[in-house]
């Protein structure tokens, strides 16, 4: 077993938590057990998620959306109630890294996803350096760099072509809801910008500005990280290590 101490110091310096500003705390949101021989990994927090970790027996779970949130009003009823006390009730751990995991340069989200579709990153962009952009090994069409990501993710991506036919030499990405990174993308010289959600004025932009925007889901884009760092952490600590994914159509 090793203490829950010892992990939430190692993880707070390997991602470098004091740099970011974030819309909730990273580190532990619930206590559990002191020690940790058996963690569980995932994207979200959720109910579901919890209920197969207590079935998995972990004594920690490890994700990339926890409980907490800017704005939260303090309030545990409802289903953050139900989320705490079944965590509570089984003196599990939950670990929760939000931007911190997103912007590692190996274990992140952007990092593991650029490797999952073979791109490169040789330069950041965006608040707080959170955005990748890089080079794929030849140019690409907006129709093939879609067809990658249906074939890597298993569905098809929302796109904005704002010019087809234009060779995709630069491709940005930041995953889950980044879709406000689209302009600094574009200013950083992409001409494709990849990330999870879409809202109303990015296919405008990708008109009027010619670079094209793909949309491949939120929970589909951040699935990398929160395993990638939990295999990391069962090597080092010599943990029982299992990543539990729960489908969301986001």
């Amino acid at each position: 077993m090793t203490p829950r101490t010892e992990i939430e110091s190692y993880l707070n310096t390997l991602l470098d938590v004091g740099k970011f500003r974030d819309y909730g705390p990273n580190g532990v949101q619930v206590e559990g057990k002191a020690g940790v021989g058996r963690l569980v990994s995932g994207v979200t927090a959720s109910l579901a998620f919890i209920e197969a970790a207590i079935e998995k027996k972990a004594d920690a779970v490890l994700v990339h959306h926890g409980l907490f949130w800017k704005g939260y009003e303090g309030r545990i009823t409802g289903w953050l109630k139900q989320r705490i006390e079944r965590l509570i009730a089984n003196d599990i751990t939950l670990f929760a890294y939000h931007l911190p995991l997103d912007a590692h340069p190996l274990l992140g989200n952007n990092a593991q996803f650029g490797q999952r579709l073979k791109f490169t990153a040789d330069a950041r962009f965006g608040d707080q350096d959170l955005g990748f952009i890089g080079s794929p090994s030849q140019p690409l069409t907006t129709a093939a760099l879609a067809a990658l990501l249906k074939f890597r993710l298993g569905r098809d991506p929302v796109v904005a072509d704002g010019a087809p036919g234009r060779p995709i030499k630069r491709v940005a990405w930041c995953t889950g809801g980044a879709q406000g990174y689209f302009e600094a993308a574009i200013a950083a010289g992409a001409d494709a910008y990849i990330t999870g959600e879409i809202s109303e004025p990015q296919a405008h932009l990708a008109r009027e500005t010619g670079v094209a925007f793909l949309a491949c889901g939120h929970h589909a884009s951040e699935r990398y990280g929160a395993p990638a760092l939990g295999a990391h952490l069962a090597e080092k600590f010599g943990l029982e290590h299992e990543f539990i994914e729960i489908d969301n159509p986001a």
